[in-house]
């Protein structure tokens, strides 16, 4: 297709996509009454740069996935949130909304993430301390209680037990009257991620990609709206990864997820448009911007050259940001804003779908209002008072960011093929490959901050004596008491007959080669735990045991 043809095909998208959003459709100028270009293009406006760049919404859609981006309608502002019990949390969520806040991110305590009921004996200590606790589908109905789920999009970060809580959120929408397939939203659901660098898993890979690729096949025909994975390199960096490695080793994730799910029966063009992708934001604007771009480009060539994907929404590198929880200090932490802010912006200057900012004080513990209020605050400010909105990929052409794109890509491109020779990601993971790289690139990181030369403002340069300490959300312990009481209660109320005829069901279909996720859903409306579900596979799958990397 020649420049031509290109710059013809995004016009008439561009003009699509405008029609479709009209919510952003006023002018666009620059406070000295300077109208902002839509789009800088290759060829026409500043003839010499190279016609490879391309133009947004095109494959291979470095520039971004949509040809109008933030000139259509803003990036989802989402703030993570969940703490305590499913009724404190939901108090929280109609605050961030009403805030302005676009769309909820859920985040579970450990119990939770590990499949653990509340009143299990692992879960001692830690019940609502890290997100809020969800036992059963009675604690999801008090966390949406109120909050119409066919107009407010979620995202879940949950892997482990992915399954377990898609279903509860599609048993609390029924019960709204909204059908599965009226729902949208994200699950994390990127199991491969945890065994590399996080730690939260339960099953083994093999039983765990299962039910994975039975989640890619169920929400095919059933919940069609819903980000089926949200591949995750968030984790990874916060591990200690380089930005190529954060690339190179959730791309390689990416990778087996496709593969797997092919192996199971599935066109890739049948689930590859619901594959979403969870990166990290970073100091270095520079490098993470070009991080973003690489990361489209390298998606969009695997899908098209490697599975031979067909339509365009298969090739596209979709893509929510949380600004690097990493870097946060506990002293001085208001410079955690500044911090913030520049790395939301590297997000929203990369293309970014959707957007959450961490709180100054979440290096010291779960954030208050005020400071989720200043997170919020700063995406809002970027949004409507920075000008970076205005144009689409106002950075192309840059000699340095294009520079970095291209070897952020290749240095990427040299990991995967590397991991391909291993025998694919799930081998690397069991050999300990990944875990190795990062582990190394960790102690670089430390060893840089501990000799200062890497300077870390209020930590190893600029320090203050006898700082005060802000003011802290604290999770009660009755809160533990509180939960366990709860859930005794529905326990003693359910029919227990229904659920254990449920939990039996599937049992067998775990035993077998039915898709869990029908099952899954009948247990879930039985009111069957969470613990007692995740038991029921601990049973037929076993428990992972983890790979020691010396």
């Amino acid at each position: 297709m020649s420049i031509n043809d290109s710059k013809q095909k995004w016009e008439e998208a561009a003009a699509r996509s405008i029609a479709k959003s009209p919510e952003r459709r006023a002018e666009f100028l620059t406070t000295s009454n300077i109208e902002m270009e839509r789009c800088f293009t290759p060829g026409f406006d500043y003839p010499g740069y190279e016609d490879q760049l391309g133009f947004p919404g095109q494959y291979p859609f470095t520039r971004g996935v949509q040809p109008t981006m933030y000139r259509g309608r803003f990036w989802t502002m989402r703030q993570y949130a969940g703490f305590g019990t499913a009724k404190e949390s939901n108090e929280r969520y109609k605050y961030l909304l009403q805030a302005g806040q676009t769309g909820l991110s859920v985040a579970f305590d450990l119990p939770t993430q590990m499949g653990y009921d509340s009143d299990a004996a692992m879960s001692q200590g830690e019940v609502g301390k890290v997100g809020v606790a969800i036992d059963s589908l009675a604690d999801m109905e008090i966390l949406f209680d109120g909050i119409p789920l066919d107009k407010v999009s979620t995202s879940m970060t949950i892997n482990s037990t992915a399954a377990i809580l898609l279903c509860m959120y599609i048993a609390v929408a029924e019960k709204q009257g909204v059908s599965a397939d009226k729902i949208s939203g994200t699950i994390q659901n990127d199991i491969l991620k945890e065994y590399i660098a996080r730690g939260t898993y339960t099953y083994p890979p093999k039983e765990s990609m299962r039910i994975i690729t039975d989640i890619f096949a169920y929400c095919k025909d059933q919940v069609p709206k819903w980000n089926t994975i949200s591949i995750s390199g968030y984790h990874i960096r916060e591990a200690g990864s380089s930005a190529v490695q954060e690339v190179a080793f959730t791309l390689a994730d990416g990778i087996a997820y496709v593969e797997a799910a092919i192996k199971a029966g599935l066109n890739v063009d049948e689930f590859a448009p619901r594959l979403a992708f969870f990166f990290n934001a970073h100091n270095n604007l520079l490098e993470e911007v070009a991080k973003f771009r690489a990361a489209r480009r390298i998606w969009g060539k695997i899908m098209k050259e490697r599975f031979g994907a067909k339509d365009p929404k298969s090739q596209m590198l979709r893509f929510h940001t949380q600004t690097a929880g990493c870097t946060l200090t506990a002293q001085q932490p208001d410079n955690n804003i500044m911090r913030v802010t520049i790395q939301a912006l590297a997000a929203v200057l990369g293309g970014t779908q959707s957007l959450h900012t961490n709180s100054r004080d979440e290096a010291l513990a779960l954030p208050t209002e005020d400071s989720v209020r200043i997170a919020l605050r700063t995406q809002q400010v970027i949004a409507h008072e920075s000008g970076v909105a205005d144009s689409i990929d106002p950075l192309a052409g840059s000699f340095l960011v294009e520079s970095l794109t291209d070897r952020i890509e290749q240095a990427a491109l040299e990991y995967i093929e590397k991991i391909d020779k291993l025998g694919g990601a799930v081998e690397a993971i069991s050999r300990g490959f990944q875990q190795k790289e990062i582990q190394d690139s960790a102690y670089a990181y430390q060893k840089a901050i501990e000799s200062e030369d890497m300077v870390i403002v209020g930590v190893n340069k600029f320090t203050v004596q006898g700082e005060a300490a802000p003011e802290l959300l604290k999770i009660k312990e009755e809160v533990e008491i509180s939960q366990k009481k709860s859930l005794g209660a529905m326990k003693a109320g359910r029919d227990a007959a229904k659920v254990g005829e449920a939990l039996q069901t599937l049992e067998t279909a775990a035993k077998g080669t039915d898709n869990l996720m029908p099952h899954i859903l009948a247990a879930v409306k039985a009111y069957a735990t969470l613990g007692e579900i995740a038991d029921v596979f601990r049973g037929v799958f076993g428990k992972h045991q983890e790979t020691v990397v010396l």
